[in-house]
């Protein structure tokens, strides 16, 4: 029997953050993936996932963006 009156909608929930780039697999001038972390109530960089792999020319932007640190890492 079919429903008379009645409807129905589906909503999509995105939720989004912003994360940083802690490290990279591959080398800084053409990373592979990015691995990405977020900072703690503490001030601690925690990891939280990377990226998929990466077509290279996209990723050769990336590269320029991203610096050792004061380690040389």
């Amino acid at each position: 029997m079919p429903s008379v009156g009645r409807s129905r909608q589906k909503y999509k929930v995105r939720e989004t953050s912003e994360e940083i780039v802690g490290s990279v697999t591959g080398s800084l001038t053409t990373p592979r993936t990015l691995l990405l972390g977020r900072f703690d109530t503490e001030g601690r960089l925690q990891y939280v996932g990377r990226t998929t792999l990466v077509e290279p020319e996209l990723m050769v932007g990336v590269g320029v963006d991203v610096t050792p640190d004061a380690s040389g890492r």
